[in-house]
């Protein structure tokens, strides 16, 4: 029987904060358990494990992700859509370091395909419309985008440039700038054979 008050919204939520408090990878059903002062056992009436948990933190995340990312987008393109949708990722990784690394968490196939991690690659290439590019280059600078992105935000998370000059948020403005060049002169393809 169902634990008065619980749902299986409020136990996700529950766990993106401590996701997010003492990392992803922390999170179980049991810890969750403890955060409510209740036994693991009234949590399975929602939740089927740690892994059905973990699922449903990622799915949060990658929607919270999406409507963050729309919402900046709206109206943007060119180089200021781009600056939108990158400083989308690093404050929400800046706020959220546990519901980022969530956004990562493998899913399922059928899962993934009605996740809002669709909506975000759409995103992703609406920002590229503003770019003109054509197939393949445009899932190639897709792929570049979320690896400069999430590589950045990764290392930076690390503490890998708290220790030399220049300050960080400078060479993000620069990364942005120098991304929006390339995008802008994107080379062309190799010959055909």
């Amino acid at each position: 029987m169902a634990r008065a008050g619980l749902t299986t919204e409020r136990l996700v939520h529950a766990g993106a904060e401590l996701a997010d408090e003492v990392g992803f990878e922390q999170v179980t059903v049991s810890a969750l358990a403890r955060r409510f002062d209740v036994k693991v056992a009234s949590l399975y009436s929602h939740l089927r494990n740690s892994q059905d948990l973990k699922t449903r933190i990622a799915l949060l995340a990658l929607e919270e992700l999406a409507d963050r990312a729309a919402e900046a987008l709206a109206g943007r393109s060119g180089k200021d859509a781009l600056g939108a949708f990158a400083h989308v990722y690093r404050d929400y990784a800046r706020a959220h370091p546990g519901r980022y690394t969530a956004a990562r968490h493998p899913l399922e196939p059928a899962t993934a395909a009605g996740s809002a991690g669709v909506r975000i690659a759409q995103l992703t290439r609406a920002v590229l419309r503003g770019y003109d590019l054509t197939e393949p280059d445009q899932t190639h600078a897709v792929r570049l985008l979320g690896s400069v992105f999430h590589g950045y935000v990764s290392l930076e998370a690390a503490g890998g440039f708290s220790h030399s000059a220049p300050d960080s948020q400078e060479s993000w403005s620069r990364i942005l700038d120098a991304l929006d060049s390339l995008l802008r002169n994107w080379p062309p393809g190799p010959a055909p054979l």
